[in-house]
């Protein structure tokens, strides 16, 4: 994902949420700061959505979506 950096706003936050974030932050420009937060934490729920999912579903579920992931590749696969 490409977002220009172009054109700027003003965004109202609290003093110590914005003192705790510049600490954070370092020398980083805020455009690139909050882009690089908003992706860590797509990649972290994205990560836990995983893990649950992967935590309910058992050996033979496991097993069963393998064989179908084999049989669909074998179906569509190009000759």
């Amino acid at each position: 994902m490409v977002i220009s950096l172009g054109k700027y706003v003003t965004i109202s936050v609290p003093a110590d949420v914005k003192r705790l974030l510049e600490k954070v932050k370092g020398r980083d420009e805020w455009g690139k700061f909050l882009l690089n937060l908003y992706a860590e934490v797509k990649r972290l729920k994205s990560k836990r959505a995983f893990e649950e999912l992967a935590s309910t579903l058992t050996d033979e579920d496991l097993k069963a979506i393998l064989e179908s992931s084999k049989e669909l590749r074998e179906r569509f696969a190009f000759r």
